[in-house]
């Protein structure tokens, strides 16, 4: 295929992105696996278009059937409308290209066979997430009507979240703010930054429960819902997560992942209109860490 006029100096990802009508990272997945190719080699996936460039697409079909598994729950409340589940730290929200087994979704279509579709097929019951090695609550509904009203909820900031993160330094105000627009990063596009540019109005409250030696514990509570949010905001407050490789040049200092946990949800239940609380406690090896941090 010759590449259109306007095509040219465009990134190949994003040129494909809408010539093919699926999703950036579906393109890019494609790009990297040499299933697309440019005058017959491959290239990077932000390659930058010239006139007499061919690009060759191949077989992009994938296997889109999600298999239902036998993955355990950790369910804090289950009606017929909707669940409140805590997802373990290492596991993936949702299904996507590359990546079809073990997900919370697999689970959850194991445990039962009523879940929304507005999100699609690879996103069944799933309104909000969180990322994979970010533990905690998550909402799940059962019927569409139940994930409409959930989503408007969330839009218009009606849903309560706290997290507890663990992040580097010691941040000496017991308590603030962090008002700082967020949109992909123009440097590396699979990250989020701080920018005025194609971005979203992002607030981040934290409180600190407690100080360690070089370490604090904060508590985290969002006014907004940008992706990696939490992780960019401390990040640019020069107090990145713990073990976030993304966000943060620091070494991790174990392999569990980035010390996020969201212990906190609050919402109105959509049917029965009664205000819904729940808590978990933080996992066992995040505990672990912040035990070995009172002894040092």
């Amino acid at each position: 295929m010759k590449v259109k006029e306007n095509w040219i100096n465009n990134r190949l990802d994003q040129v494909l992105t809408s010539y093919l009508n699926e999703s950036r990272s579906f393109v890019t997945n494609h790009i990297k696996a040499g299933n697309i190719l440019v005058n017959d080699c491959k290239v990077k996936p932000g390659y930058l278009l010239k006139s007499k460039d061919d690009i060759f697409i191949g077989n992009l079909k994938i296997d889109n059937n999600i298999i239902p598994e036998n993955i355990p729950l950790d369910i804090y409340y289950e009606d017929e409308y909707l669940m409140v589940v805590n997802k373990p730290s290492g596991m993936v929200v949702h299904p996507a290209p590359g990546n079809y087994h073990g997900t919370l979704v697999n689970a959850l279509m194991y445990h039962t066979k009523n879940l929304s579709n507005i999100n699609g097929e690879m996103r069944p019951g799933i309104v909000h997430r969180i990322d994979k090695d970010t533990s905690g609550l998550l909402l799940v509904s059962k019927t569409n009507e139940v994930h409409r009203i959930l989503a408007d909820d969330f839009k218009h900031k009606r849903v309560k979240r706290k997290y507890l993160a663990l992040v580097y330094g010691i941040i000496d105000e017991s308590n603030g703010k962090i008002d700082a627009p967020i949109g992909r990063s123009a440097i590396d596009r699979k990250k989020m930054s701080v920018t005025d540019k194609n971005s979203k109005k992002a607030v981040t409250n934290f409180t600190v429960k407690e100080r360690f030696k070089n370490y604090t514990l904060v508590e985290l509570v969002l006014e907004t819902g940008r992706t990696h949010q939490i992780r960019v905001h401390m990040a640019y407050i020069n107090h990145p997560v713990v073990n976030d490789q993304v966000y943060s040049k620091i070494k991790p200092i174990n392999n569990y992942g980035q010390m996020l946990h969201a212990y906190y949800i609050g919402f109105t239940h959509p049917i029965t209109k009664e205000f819904m609380e729940f808590e978990c406690p933080l996992e066992q090896e995040f505990v672990d860490i912040l035990n070995t941090l009172k002894n040092s």
